[in-house]
């Protein structure tokens, strides 16, 4: 009997380190589980790419901004790309957009709580409410596209 108690002690103790829930002790134990959390914590950067014109994604950005009632504290060009960096609560927020193409616009949201701690859901948060206003610009530039081609 005694195999079939050893057996089932390593059956156990495999499953509990292939459970969902042990899955960070079980990364842990191995030897990553810092490294995998650390790199999520410090990772606040986000970013997305529209098919907008650079001017039209800015302006929907500030249209956001205003809306979360995020005030801007400067806006710009550094090289060929443009910024906004803005203040909230105590987040540093930066904003940069990199021209790709004539209609297609890289954003780039950074939310810095300090030095070494980035807040990802405020970045991704100003990304989407920016989409969500750039949605009835790209419908209506396309419908005037659709005009322009009929006319």
């Amino acid at each position: 009997m005694r195999p079939f108690k050893t057996l089932f002690i390593i059956i156990t103790l495999a499953a509990l380190f292939t459970m969902g829930g042990c899955a960070p002790l079980a990364i842990t134990a191995l030897g990553v589980g810092g490294q995998a959390g650390m790199s999520h914590a410090m990772s606040g950067v986000t970013y997305r790419t529209f098919t907008a014109p650079i001017a039209n994604v800015r302006i929907a950005t500030l249209l956001a901004l205003s809306e979360m009632n995020i005030p801007v504290d400067s806006s710009g060009k550094q090289n060929d790309n443009e910024f906004i960096t803005a203040t909230a609560s105590d987040r540093q927020i930066e904003i940069e957009f990199e021209s790709i193409s004539s209609t297609t616009t890289r954003m780039r949201s950074i939310a810095k709580k300090s030095t070494f701690v980035y807040d990802s859901a405020t970045a991704m948060e100003i990304i989407q409410q920016t989409e969500k206003l750039l949605k009835p610009q790209q419908k209506i530039a396309v419908q005037q596209e659709v005009a322009l081609r009929l006319w």
